[in-house]
């Protein structure tokens, strides 16, 4: 007697239904020190861009931002990692792990904000060797990009990241209070997005089959 079977699946299609889930997990570090900023307001867009095109790649974006100004005394007060409050390591931790970094932050005095630094100072060491960083600031004027090239990438070059080749500055000017409007800071974050996209969908965090 033969087995009577439900309807046969296509290995193809099998094959595609047990794809494993990938996920980039984003943590995006804000050295603004307000709760409303343009620096945020850039942050979003370049969020807004890696979901989309990441989508395309099979790849979800799932992200977290730590503000630096609400982490407090604990996180102000410290001067070295050892001893430091179980929530700012928990914090430390979490930007450690990521799959990708998202430095994020206002100019101020020609240079990233000092609890932006204060940041990376707890960082260890090691930790973020090897690991995909996007460089994104907001200034008064176009004269402050040169924060990207002179100040964020040389801090992440000790750190041995991967710092993104396109990096991301928008001005003032670009922004209708903290919306970004400018398509020509549009234009980049794409390009910045697009041109590390395969990579990106590779350092992906994988998760349990699908299907």
């Amino acid at each position: 007697m033969t087995a009577v079977s439900g309807p046969r699946v296509p290995i193809a299609d099998r094959a595609a239904s047990q794809k494993e889930a990938r996920t980039l997990r984003v943590v995006v570090v804000n050295g603004s020190p307000s709760e409303k900023s343009k620096t945020v307001g850039l942050v979003d867009v370049v969020l807004q861009t890696l979901t989309s095109v990441l989508a395309a790649h099979d790849v979800a974006v799932e992200h977290t931002r730590i503000d630096v100004y609400r982490l407090g005394p604990a996180f102000t007060g410290a001067f070295e990692r050892e001893g430091i409050a179980p929530e700012i390591e928990d914090t430390l931790r979490r930007a450690e792990e990521a799959d990708l970094l998202i430095a994020a932050t206002p100019v101020f005095r020609g240079s990233y904000t000092g609890l932006f630094k204060h940041f990376f100072d707890l960082v260890d060491q090691y930790a973020l060797a090897n690991k995909p960083v996007f460089l994104t600031a907001t200034g008064g004027g176009d004269h402050h990009a040169l924060v990207l090239e002179h100040a964020l990438r040389p801090l992440f070059g000790f750190f041995q990241s991967l710092t993104l080749p396109v990096a991301v500055f928008a001005s003032a000017g670009d922004f209708d209070g903290t919306t970004l409007l400018s398509p020509r800071v549009y234009g980049r974050i794409e390009m910045a997005v697009d041109d590390v996209s395969d990579i990106l969908a590779l350092v992906a965090t994988r998760g349990k089959p699908v299907g």
